[in-house]
């Protein structure tokens, strides 16, 4: 067996105090102890210290089918790390774990495995044509080819499966007067869906095909509509490529700066009505971005947000990230329909989000429960409110 990747540290400072095993809503879909954050550190210990000994009594410490699944049981939405007495940082943690799974050749899993291989055909994981990718763009709004204020880099889920939501971000954009273009058929996968189940060896080519089109048509900064997207950009890129020469938004922060520059105009008073927010993992805890989309939603005339339980650091994931959905879709939808549950006790009418993956996982969610509550993006929101 090789060498476990440079992660002594965090197994050493591990209390196995199981305060981890509490927040992790994927433990909870299967509640057996090698499922939890905690059992997954253990077993990586047992790796840490094996000896010949263990072959001579018979134990069994290798990496096995059973801890490759346990491992990927986990949207990797990090509630561990926000609790964790030593302060390890499990978004990253289980990342390089995965990474050196796959480097063994022992992960990832089936349906990770395809997504990857997707990617790296049709530079998106759902084996769509690449000449599509633009064709949500809304005929009614120019494009500006050159020097251009953002450059919106929609994603894969959004260009594909939830073109609502990137249409009505550039809507709203131009209605702020926003000068803006996107890379169309050159935009390629940020390569989060291979980057989260341990698949890096893309990361560096793409990476750079979006940092050079943004460049090339001399965008002053890139907005993103993906939280998914957001990360990988402004984390990622510089592990495999280099940091951004421009200013990277989540569409959110951009719709912040365009309320403080009074460039937007409401047009809608909603008398009143309750919303709540729901924090997706990769601009929350990943990226510490909480209070932005809130500010946004509390500045539209008759909204009244109201707060889940667990929110901000300590919000629920949507259950639809680090590969999960994929590969147990029924787990994530169950988790989507807790979260759901969640939003109704507030009495909020709608939930606001700002990733097109956690509108996806909720909108299931609410299905599976029977419930008519409306599960949107900021972005539909804001166009809606300005319409």
């Amino acid at each position: 067996m090789a060498r476990l990747p440079n992660i002594n540290r965090e197994l050493s400072a591990c209390l196995q105090c199981g305060y981890c095993v509490r927040v992790c809503d994927t433990y909870a879909q299967e509640p057996w102890e090698s499922n939890s954050p905690r059992g997954k550190i253990y077993y990586l210990k047992q790796l840490q210290n094996k000896t010949p000994i263990d072959k001579m009594l018979g134990r069994k410490v290798e990496v096995d089918e059973e801890f490759v699944e346990a491992l990927y049981k986990c949207t990797g939405c990090a509630a561990c790390w926000s609790v964790c007495h030593v302060s390890i940082e499990f978004a990253e943690f289980w990342e390089v774990v995965r990474e050196w799974v796959v480097d063994q050749g022992k992960g990832p899993l089936p349906a990770h495995k395809k997504l990857g291989e997707s990617i790296l055909a049709n530079n998106n994981p759902y084996k769509e044509p690449p000449a599509k990718r633009g064709d949500w763009f809304p005929s009614n709004i120019n494009k500006v080819a050159m020097n251009p204020d953002v450059c919106f880099f929609a994603g894969c889920t959004a260009s594909y499966r939830m073109q609502r939501i990137p249409q009505a971000a550039a809507t709203f954009l131009d209605r702020c007067g926003v000068r803006q273009n996107i890379m169309g058929a050159d935009e390629m996968c940020c390569t989060s869906p291979m980057l989260r189940t341990g698949q890096i060896k893309a990361s560096r080519d793409f990476a750079e095909n979006n940092v050079r089109q943004t460049e090339k048509m001399g965008a002053r900064a890139m907005v993103t509509a993906c939280a998914g997207c957001y990360k990988t950009t402004t984390h990622d890129y510089k592990r495999f490529y280099s940091r951004p020469s421009f200013e990277v938004y989540h569409f959110s922060q951009y719709a912040l700066k365009l309320l403080k520059e009074k460039k937007v105009k409401y047009t809608k008073n909603y008398g009143n009505m309750k919303v709540t927010y729901h924090d997706p993992c990769h601009l929350g805890r990943h990226a510490g971005v909480f209070e932005v989309p809130r500010e946004v939603i509390k500045s539209v005339p008759g909204l009244e947000l109201v707060e889940m339980g667990r929110n901000r650091m300590s919000s629920q994931c949507c259950g639809a990230g680090g590969g999960y959905k994929s590969q147990f879709n029924e787990f994530a939808v169950n988790i989507a329909a807790k979260r759901v549950k969640e939003a109704i006790d507030t009495g909020a009418e709608r939930i606001i989000t700002t990733c097109p993956f956690c509108v996806l996982n909720l909108q299931q969610g609410a299905k599976q429960l029977g419930s008519d509550i409306k599960v949107m993006d900021l972005s539909e929101l804001l166009a809606e409110a300005t319409a």
